[in-house]
């Protein structure tokens, strides 16, 4: 709970902070960032090293309860831990769906008693996810919801995702969509184009994402809520995110690693560690999203972490389960694929989720949890699936050589994760 974080380069892009600095930490706060000339403290030598905010995954799936045998609170806290995110937003498609305070609370106390990351929970917007009712919004907020989603349901009832958009006003929550017109996505696997021709399989059309955005920024603007985008993948979105920040709206959007990382080429072999949902794009696709990180049109990368057990992924294709895991390779592959600069990086990560979510922001000034992410950009180092911490294994990514890595994390001033060269 005590600790000196010295000779660290210091960035926090919500204070304007960006030089060589030492990071003084008292009872698990941040107490003063400058020079630490004390010495009752013990000494985490941070040299060569970036010291950033806790960086906050804002789309996770944990999967407890109901679904423990893929993953846990526990193991995803310590996933989460290990690629350097010292927070994360849980999605609300458990068993049952976090639809109500009982399930919320649940999910704070289980969070509290066994996981290193802090979790905040994201609520159901309708009553077990169905999309005809609103679920108990209000009675969440209060038991410690950041946020409501359906998941990767999406309300396809514009009137009640229009009422949902005006009951989180009240909160100042965001309303997280997973954008999906599934009349015209029914029954795809992966996107649909040339790839998707040759192996046989249905596609799902890039239009079947850009339609429901189109309909959601419509109500965005028409009720003023705060809408966000969760797990973004063609090009129109970003143009069409791009255009709504332009007149003003307060709509944010995510992307992930791998629709940054990966095309439809990677579902060539019938990979079922490619299958997601949206699924992999075009290489034209990847390369607006890729625009739009960097000139601000996306607010952050989140890792839509998706565990699922072996037998689950070993299924056929066409019945295989949407979703990889990501936690432990998020940071590492946005290091090695998008060469930002450092203080864009700590935005998409850490300041830019934490103003996404309905939490209380914390960052290098005196009084704040002192929750730090140190990054090592130039540690080269290999992903190797079976060492993960979590209880499941489906990444398309073992086996990648990477450059750059989260090297510890600091949660309430303790060393919760280390992994130094």
């Amino acid at each position: 709970m005590n600790l000196l974080v010295k000779n660290g380069r210091v960035v926090d892009p919500a204070l304007n902070i960006d030089r060589i600095a030492d990071v003084i930490i008292r009872d698990g706060m941040i107490h003063s960032v400058g020079d630490g000339s004390v010495s009752d403290l013990p000494v985490f030598d941070a040299s060569g090293l970036i010291v950033a905010p806790g960086f906050f995954d804002i789309h996770v799936h944990l999967r407890e309860p109901g679904t423990e045998e893929a993953e846990t609170i526990a193991t995803g806290g310590n996933a989460a831990v290990a690629g350097g995110f010292t927070a994360v937003a849980a999605m609300p498609n458990t068993k049952p769906p976090n639809d109500n305070p009982s399930i919320t609370h649940y999910i704070v106390a289980e969070a509290r008693r066994s996981s290193p990351a802090r979790v905040f929970p994201i609520g159901a917007i309708t009553k077990e996810q169905k999309g005809e009712t609103l679920a108990e919004i209000g009675e969440m907020f209060e038991a410690g919801i950041v946020g409501i989603s359906d998941d990767g349901k999406p309300v396809m009832n514009a009137q009640l995702f229009r009422r949902a958009l005006e009951y989180a006003l009240t909160f100042d929550m965001p309303v997280i969509q997973h954008c999906e017109d599934v009349d015209l996505s029914k029954g795809g696997v992966m996107h649909e184009g040339m790839y998707s021709t040759r192996l046989g399989l249905k596609g799902i059309p890039a239009a079947a994402e850009e339609a429901m955005v189109s309909r959601d920024l419509i109500l965005a603007h028409m009720t003023r809520g705060k809408y966000h985008i969760a797990h973004l993948s063609t090009g129109r979105a970003v143009d069409m995110v791009r255009e709504a920040k332009a007149r003003g709206l307060r709509v944010s959007a995510e992307v992930t690693p791998h629709h940054f990382t990966l095309t439809d080429a990677a579902v060539a072999d019938y990979d079922t560690n490619a299958k997601m949902n949206p699924p992999l794009r075009s290489a034209d696709d990847v390369a607006a999203l890729i625009e739009g990180i960097k000139d601000g049109t996306i607010d952050a990368i989140a890792s839509d972490h998706a565990p699922h057990h072996v037998n689950l992924k070993m299924l056929e294709f066409d019945r295989a389960p949407f979703g990889i895991t990501g936690l432990e390779t998020a940071v590492a592959l946005a290091l090695t694929r998008l060469q930002l600069p450092v203080r864009r990086f700590v935005e998409l990560f850490s300041t830019n989720p934490q103003k996404v979510m309905k939490v209380k922001p914390w960052g290098l000034f005196n009084g704040s949890p002192a929750d730090l992410t140190v990054l090592d950009l130039k540690r080269n180092w290999t992903f190797e699936v079976n060492q993960s911490r979590s209880l499941s294994r489906n990444s398309p990514f073992h086996g990648w050589h990477l450059t750059g890595k989260a090297v510890a994390t600091i949660v309430g001033g303790k060393v919760v994760y280390e992994d130094r060269a």
